[in-house]
Formats: C-alpha cells, sequence, structure tokens
C-alpha cells in the first residue's frame, strides 16, 4: 500500500554546525486514468484520497456530467505506479470514446496534452449567484484550513483545497502535491458527499491560475479564496464566468478581485 508520506534520510547543514537524520517529504507517483479501459490522461500525484481524484479530475476536465455517469472505480497499484480504472455507464462511455485524448502532466501541470488554443480557452460555465460572506467568514474560512493541512504539517511541501460553509465550518480539506490535484480531490469529495459548490466557497493555499478558475467553476462553485495571489488570465477568466476571486488572504486582511458584491459591505461594481 502506497504511503502519502515517507521518510529519507538527510544531511543538514546549518552556519552552527551540521548533523544526519531523517526527514518526511510527500511521495510522488505516477497516476493514469483509464476510462472503460481507453487511456486517458497520466498525472503526478499524490498517492491518497485516489476514488476523490478520480471523480472530482472526471468532473473538472469535462469527461463526465456528474458523479451519476460513474459505475465504478478500481485503483490498481503496480510496479510504476497507480491506474485508476473508472467505468462510465452506458451513455457516458459511448459519448467519451469518442471524443477521447491523450494527455500526460507533471506535477505542476494543468493544462497539459491540451492540443489547441481553443482548448486551453475554453471558457468555463457561468457560476450561479450562490451566497454572499461578511469578511470574517471570509477570515475564518482562511484560517480555519490551516490547522487541517495533516501532511503539510508533516511535510511543508504540498499543496490543501478546501470547502467552507457558514453553518458547518470546513466541509472537506484535500491535500496533494500539484495543487490542481488538490483541487481535484476536492471536487471529488463534494461530488461523492452530494455537497453543493454553491453554499459555500473554496479555499486555496496556492496561487490562482486560469485552470484554477476553470476547475472551480465546472464544479459550480461561485467564491474562491487564495492565500496567494492569481495571474491575470485567471482574473479576466473568473470575471467572465461570474465568479468573486478573492487573493492574497493573510491574517491582516484580502483583497477582491472580481465581482465584489458578494463580500457584505462591498460595492457591486467592478474594482480598477
Amino acid at each position: 500500500m502506497l504511503r502519502p508520506v515517507v521518510r529519507v534520510l538527510r544531511s543538514i547543514w546549518r552556519a552552527s554546525g551540521s548533523a544526519e537524520g531523517e526527514r518526511a517529504i510527500p511521495e510522488e507517483v505516477a497516476v493514469a486514468f483509464t476510462y472503460n479501459t481507453a487511456s486517458y490522461a497520466v498525472m503526478m500525484a499524490t498517492p491518497q484520497d485516489l476514488e476523490d481524484f478520480a471523480i472530482g479530475f472526471s468532473l473538472t476536465e469535462g469527461v463526465i456530467p456528474s458523479v451519476d455517469a460513474v459505475d465504478s472505480i478500481d485503483i490498481i497499484e503496480e510496479e510504476m505506479g497507480v491506474e485508476l480504472r473508472i467505468w462510465l455507464k452506458a451513455p457516458e462511455a459511448v459519448e467519451f470514446l469518442g471524443r477521447r485524448r491523450r494527455m500526460a502532466g507533471p506535477t505542476g501541470c494543468g493544462l497539459c496534452g491540451v492540443e489547441s488554443l481553443a482548448e486551453a480557452m475554453r471558457p468555463p460555465p457561468t457560476v450561479g449567484e450562490g451566497r454572499s460572506f461578511a469578511p470574517d467568514q471570509i477570515m475564518t474560512a482562511v484560517e480555519s484550513l490551516f490547522p487541517l493541512q495533516v501532511l503539510n504539517r508533516e511535510t511543508s511541501a504540498v499543496h490543501a483545497a478546501g470547502f467552507w460553509e457558514p453553518e458547518r465550518g470546513l466541509v472537506a480539506v484535500r491535500e496533494d502535491v500539484g495543487r490542481h490535484n488538490a483541487l481535484d480531490k476536492l471536487a471529488g469529495a463534494l461530488a461523492r458527499e452530494g455537497a453543493n459548490a454553491r453554499s459555500g466557497l473554496v479555499v486555496l493555499t496556492s496561487r490562482v491560475s486560469i485552470e484554477m478558475v476553470q476547475k472551480s467553476a465546472m464544479i459550480g462553485a461561485p467564491v474562491v479564496v487564495a492565500v496567494s495571489a492569481p495571474t491575470s488570465l485567471a482574473v479576466r477568466m473568473a470575471e467572465s464566468c461570474g465568479m468573486t476571486l478573492i487573493a492574497i488572504a493573510r491574517k491582516d486582511g484580502f483583497e477582491i478581485f472580481t465581482h465584489p458584491h458578494r463580500v457584505k459591505g462591498q460595492p457591486a461594481t467592478q474594482f480598477a
């Protein structure tokens, strides 16, 4: 059974001296996605929450319209990595096999294997109105994520994606060496639980690039909060799909880049 964290020997050098010891580091393995035996993608990921990964990746990549399209999932550990054998029900299987493409993605990749500019820049679906949040709720959501980052607390080397609701707090947290993978795993966890992304906000520990906006929009999340900054393309994409994008969320506050009307007390007009 693959473990998400391994301990390795290493030498330590400090200005005060040197030493020998162990360090906990995250595992990284090749995870292959196949649908009804047809190869689709290989991603480098942390071998944890793989059923969530299978469902979430399938949803955010547009392979399936909902979790109901999946008949079953087999997780096969092999010498070179893990194969996620996803079995689609008949209508979705026929449609998928007609438009299959192959892609290979390293850890930091979110658009690997895309074969055209139009595909890379595909407009995500418009998100629903969802809810509005007070600034203190947004800060609570961000602050509640860090204590639950189990892998990162041990390794200081993985990203996290969480989903927060005012009534229940942090509903789910998923971690991975790849930020896109963490978001995919979160998407899968929410889908498997029947959670509605419109009822809360997505919290990310990473920067926000275009594919993070695309994936969040694919699960219908109207509000995304990140601790790091967005790219200009991510801002334009969030604006076009109606998403409230909040970033640079730190202990002293945050910055709103698009659709500020979902933050209580903010003007409804776009900031300059």
